[in-house]
């Protein structure tokens, strides 16, 4: 399952790297992630299930501004 992550307030590479960190810190399982300060987004695979509710505190908890999240499989 992919997710694709909407956020508010990335402005450079250390922002991409602080998401990155942040999202591997709570969803170990998590590969290909990558976050784009441009496109506003980070994006990962996991193969088990994540609730929005979580991605939404650690984007917040980050100090960025979240803005949706969509799934693909």
């Amino acid at each position: 399952m992919k997710a694709r992550v909407k956020i508010d307030g990335m402005m450079c590479g250390m922002c991409e790297a602080h998401m990155n960190d942040a999202i591997r810190r709570v969803f170990p399982e998590a590969k290909k992630v990558k976050s784009s300060h441009k496109k506003g987004e980070t994006t990962f695979v996991t193969d088990s299930a994540v609730s929005e509710d979580v991605i939404k505190n650690v984007v917040e908890e980050t100090g960025y501004s979240f803005v949706s999240v969509s799934f693909e499989d």
